[in-house]
């Protein structure tokens, strides 16, 4: 990459060195709901934005590619690799790179980094972390003929969030998504959840060296839902109820991802309580279905009529259940 072509990441999400994954990651969002094609039809800057934005997301949110962006600089993605002994179409902005064994051996000595010495004097030594999950000495990959070896030029995987709503995320969606300068359209099945990943084959990084791309790994985020929330296989919900309701019991309609069902309170349902009901839940990878729960708060009004308190203060009068008795034999 020519110096020119630089981008500064962290200039592009609005972000200091030192910002948190959690402050890259609300960053990253309010740009790209700002920026999104739909939010902008046919604004070719916009769309120019969305991909740097999730270009630069995309760095920024892998702590690896973070680590040696904010180590290497422009050059961060050839960190640790050989270097072509010339095209491959590979630009490294005109320097001659021949008297180094690889990479990390120019830019040590141009850094000064690793401990000050001059590598090709004193070589100092170090390990990085690939995409490809593999570790590797800043010196490996070489034979003694300076030839890079076969299995040190792997394809590169990368990984991506994408968000959905809840109800996309249990149905299924067709998904376009914005990936550097590709838009992809990415099929996901019914039941997905947070933190699942999944592979779009071909459509990771490439590697300079072989031209051979990974994968591509989306990474689920469910955007917040009013009413369902999950938790393992089962959705979970709250309903609330009026006291008159858990002291006798009552029948209540309740939302579920295939409409509103009738249940059955028994009398005396205690705030906090949950009712279950079977295979109303979330999509099963292998088929079926969760669980919803049904959590129980009990609500008191706040208004009432003069009836109505009149009735609570006859009530009050005459009952005899008292809720706090055991608290009695409390003691330290």
């Amino acid at each position: 990459m020519a110096a020119t072509d630089f981008k500064d990441y962290y200039a592009i999400l609005g972000v200091s060195k030192t910002a948190t994954p959690e402050e890259v990651k609300q960053a990253f969002r309010k740009l790209a709901r700002k920026y999104h094609p739909d939010v902008n039809p046919g604004n070719k800057q916009a769309e120019a934005n969305f991909k740097e934005v999730n270009e630069a997301y995309e760095v920024l949110s892998d702590p690896d590619k973070r680590k040696k962006y904010d180590q290497f600089g422009q050059y961060w993605k050839q960190a640790g690799q050989g270097f072509p002994s010339g095209g491959a179409g590979v630009d490294m902005g005109g320097f001659d790179f021949s008297q180094y064994g690889n990479f990390d051996e120019f830019i040590n000595e141009l850094l000064g980094r690793f401990g000050g010495a001059s590598p090709r004097s004193g070589r100092q030594n170090y390990s990085y972390r690939t995409s490809t999950g593999r570790t590797s000495s800043g010196f490996s990959g070489f034979n003694d003929f300076g030839f890079q070896d076969a299995g040190a030029a792997t394809a590169q995987d990368s990984e991506a969030a994408i968000a959905l709503t809840f109800a996309e995320a249990f149905a299924g969606v067709q998904k376009r998504f914005s990936l550097g300068n590709e838009t992809l359209d990415v099929r996901i099945p019914a039941g997905a959840k947070p933190g699942t990943r999944l592979r779009v084959r071909g459509k990771g990084q490439i590697n300079p060296m072989t031209q051979q791309r990974g994968d591509l790994f989306l990474k689920v985020e469910l955007q917040p839902h009013s009413f369902f929330q999950i938790e393992g296989d089962n959705l979970v919900c709250e309903v609330p109820i009026t006291p008159d309701e858990a002291a006798l019991g009552a029948s209540i309609d309740v939302p579920t991802p295939d409409g509103s069902v009738n249940v059955k309170l028994p009398a005396g349902v205690r705030s906090g309580q949950s009712l279950r009901l079977r295979g109303k839940g979330w999509h099963l990878p292998k088929g079926g279905r969760g669980d919803q729960l049904v959590k129980v708060a009990i609500v008191p009004p706040k208004d009432l009529s003069q009836q109505e308190r009149e009735y609570y203060e006859k009530i009050r009068a005459i009952r005899t259940y008292n809720p706090r008795s055991h608290l009695q034999q409390v003691k330290l």
